[in-house]
């Protein structure tokens, strides 16, 4: 009992760790666009994280041979391709924050997009999510103004939904092949997903980039310590905290977003957009709440990229 309480406790320990690092990342990432393009910097993330994770998975002497082929791309246009390019083209004009916040309406969406998909029907407490979610989108986006950076907030939507389609996708691949090596597949969809981000960046070469101190610094956060040490911290995380734990843990990364990217960056929220932020992560923790009641486990594609 007391090896298993403290494997719990170091669970616990890696997850909270790793909500800083997520949470602090979309500060990171906003600094990193002042030296280089959203498709360079992208690029680099995602093929530099699969590349390192590869490195990981060779050191621990796991097969290197991926699995599920055309599925982990599909996972990996989804996932990578769609979450993080629009994330990262989001932050181009977009505030950390506030970005952070509307991409975490993924769980609002999977909610949406599994009851067609999977035929898993929004019941009870789920219903009150989903107006605290709709309201607060209103109140951030505020669609009945023209405002420059409504672009930049739909993207950041657009990333949540695609997340959220990634999670629905890989909750039915699991059902038909269950036991898949989390740690392979996810570098094969990061190093698949890449690929699109890669090419697209290529044709950036007329903007070099700037290799400050602070872009490398930021890089190497990026994609050591939020995407490839990050992703084994939640994996190591989900196999051995019990159910919606791990869930609602993760829900303190759009609020350390928000409130580093206060401190540091100096994006002050408005009224509307504070109460709308405080909508969205309420309909957040009434999701993860009802996953604790209910043993739900957490999907591992639930993870960031």
């Amino acid at each position: 009992m007391n090896i298993f309480a403290s494997t719990q406790a170091r669970a616990f320990a890696a997850l909270i760790v790793l909500a800083l690092i997520w949470g602090y990342n979309w500060v990171v990432m906003k600094i990193a666009l002042h030296y280089s393009t959203a498709a360079q910097f992208a690029a680099l993330r995602t093929f530099g994280g699969g590349l390192f994770l590869l490195m990981l998975m060779a050191a621990m002497r796991k097969p290197l041979r991926p699995r599920e082929i055309p599925s982990t791309i599909v996972l990996g246009l989804l996932q990578t391709t769609g979450f993080t390019g629009f994330i990262i083209w989001a932050l181009v004009q977009g505030a950390a924050g506030k970005t952070s916040v509307l991409t975490f309406t993924m769980p609002f969406w999977v909610l949406v997009l599994a009851w067609p998909l999977l035929g898993e029907r929004i019941r009870g407490m789920q219903w009150l999510a989903v107006p605290l979610a709709l309201c607060g989108l209103m109140l951030i986006l505020q669609p009945w103004h023209l405002h420059g950076s409504l672009a930049s907030m739909s993207l950041a939507v657009l990333a949540g939904i695609s997340w959220a389609l990634s999670v629905v996708y890989h909750k039915r691949l699991t059902r038909r092949v269950p036991n898949l090596d989390l740690l392979s597949f996810t570098t094969w969809q990061m190093l698949f997903g890449s690929v699109p981000i890669v090419l697209f960046a290529l044709c950036d070469f007329d903007q070099p980039i700037d290799w400050t101190p602070s872009y490398t610094a930021a890089i190497l956060f990026s994609v050591v310590l939020a995407n490839a040490l990050g992703w084994l911290a939640w994996l190591y995380a989900l196999q051995r905290l019990p159910a919606g734990v791990a869930s609602m843990t993760s829900m303190l990364i759009p609020v350390i977003a928000v409130l580093s990217s206060w401190a540091q960056l100096g994006e002050r929220p408005d009224l509307a957009e504070a109460v709308g932020m405080a909508l969205i992560i309420g309909a957040l923790l009434v999701i993860s709440w009802i996953s604790i009641r209910r043993h739900l486990q957490v999907d591992a594609a639930m993870g960031q990229d």
